[in-house]
């Protein structure tokens, strides 16, 4: 059973263009195979005089009517990752179904997001596994989602029209719409044999730089043993022409002394010298010694091809090793996330506990801490405890924390302050932080009005 991959990010600033860079090839990745770079495909049309994707971000920006100013930090484009495990993508190209997978999760991302919200979307082919690159610039319309509607004493305050477009990345990217995302792609991706991860999963998205650094960590035994095999290498290359200069001089020493002996020869048939046979002698011995430097030759060269054998053969083993324990890993992962699955399904309040779990680290607690929670103990609880929705951390002295079921439904926990929901206590105090600004505001009029 294979798993889809839905990754939401955030491109924040004015431009996003190193990931355009990546997207449009402008800046080629070394896990890029350009000879497959013509199988990409663009999936959105892009408007007329728009030529590249940082320009349809702008484009749909302007063009979407919104009033208020947008700040330099303001996120402008949200970027979308879809995939699946690398077997099951092969299989659907292999299946002739890479052209129906990317209609439907283009049709699914204009019907969530909008149409003419998804600016860009490029197929990427020439990588390991095949995904899609998609752009949506977070546009909505009505209140923020944090709005409320506020009254004071003798005056109103009016909400603002409902139609009014806004770029907002919150609304979009909340944690109750990315869950309410993957379950809805689910449904879409079943019938190609991809289905959605655990809920609550520590499993994050590994990244490119960070997929090539672990690689570059678990080959550094292999990198090793190369250089040493090419000093090896070296050094009987260095051997063979230190043999090679000292034959060539002997040989030059050798026509030297052939044409001295031949010269002496002629001279010697004259005067009957007895010097001839001694330089034949050394002339013999000569070409001995020619004869064993040429030996010696063909021995380094056979042991030089002899350890680049054994070099390849070494380098074939590490490699196979290094494949084999990346698909023992991968096997493994595999095989917790079945089990996980299966353990949220026979135990439903393990899905629960997951999400208790991890709530507890966002909001402060240590480890052993929220070890005494999860198991149904209450804790007494004195310090910081930090709000998402607030964006700050609120002071907590000897409050009562535990872990409760949903009176409506048992198989749903939740986490209680003072016996009281969590997201009501964290609103109480931060009621209690706004009163003693309100009063000095009314103070501050009141001393403005004169009779």
């Amino acid at each position: 059973m294979g798993y889809f991959t839905l990754d939401f990010k955030k491109a924040k600033g004015a431009s996003d263009a190193r990931m355009s860079d990546h997207i449009e090839r402008r800046v080629i990745a070394p896990n890029v195979d350009p000879t497959r770079t013509h199988l990409n495909r663009e999936l959105v049309e892009l408007p007329e005089g728009v030529a590249v994707r940082d320009e349809a971000i702008a484009h749909r920006i302007r063009s979407a009517g919104i009033k208020r100013k947008i700040t330099p930090d303001q996120v402008r484009a949200v970027r979308v990752m879809m995939s699946g495990t690398h077997e099951d993508m092969m299989k659907i190209q292999q299946d002739g179904r890479m052209d129906e997978w990317c209609n439907d999760s283009m049709q699914w991302l204009h019907k969530t997001f909008g149409r003419e919200n998804t600016v860009s979307a490029v197929l990427h082919m020439d990588e390991t596994t095949p995904h899609i690159h998609a752009t949506i610039v977070p546009i909505v319309t009505g209140e923020r989602r944090k709005a409320k509607l506020k009254q004071t004493e003798g005056k109103r305050s009016y909400r603002k029209k409902a139609d009014a477009a806004r770029l907002c990345a919150d609304d979009v990217l909340n944690r109750d719409k990315l869950i309410g995302y993957h379950d809805d792609y689910s449904k879409i991706m079943d019938k190609y044999g991809l289905h959605r991860g655990v809920r609550g999963s520590e499993a994050r998205h590994v990244t490119t730089a960070q997929y090539y650094r672990d690689l570059k960590r678990q080959t550094g035994e292999l990198e090793t043993g190369v250089q040493q095999l090419q000093s090896a290498k070296d050094e009987a290359e260095k051997q063979l022409k230190q043999v090679k200069k000292e034959i060539k001089t002997d040989r030059l020493e050798a026509v030297k002394t052939e044409a001295k002996t031949a010269i002496i020869a002629k001279v010697g048939s004259f005067l009957g010298s007895g010097e001839i046979k001694e330089l034949k002698q050394e002339n013999r011995q000569l070409y001995e010694e020619v004869a064993t430097r040429d030996e010696s030759i063909e021995k380094l060269q056979t042991m030089m091809q002899e350890q680049q054998k054994q070099h390849c053969k070494e380098l074939t083993e590490v490699q196979a090793k290094h494949i084999e324990l990346l698909n023992e890993k991968d096997k493994k992962i595999s095989r917790l996330n079945r089990i996980i699955q299966k353990a949220c399904v026979w135990v439903p309040l393990l899905k629960e506990l997951f999400l208790i779990e991890k709530m507890c680290r966002l909001i402060g607690f240590t480890a052993e801490q929220t070890a005494t929670l999860v198991v149904g103990a209450s804790l007494e609880y004195s310090g910081k405890l930090h709000s998402e929705e607030y964006g700050r951390n609120f002071a907590a002295d000897r409050v009562l924390v535990q872990v409760k079921a949903e009176p409506a439904d048992r198989n749903k926990l939740f986490l209680s302050i003072n016996r009281i929901n969590i997201s009501d206590w964290f609103k109480e105090q931060f009621d209690k932080l706004k009163q003693p600004s309100q009063v000095k505001l009314e103070q501050k009029k009141n001393r403005g009005i004169r009779f």
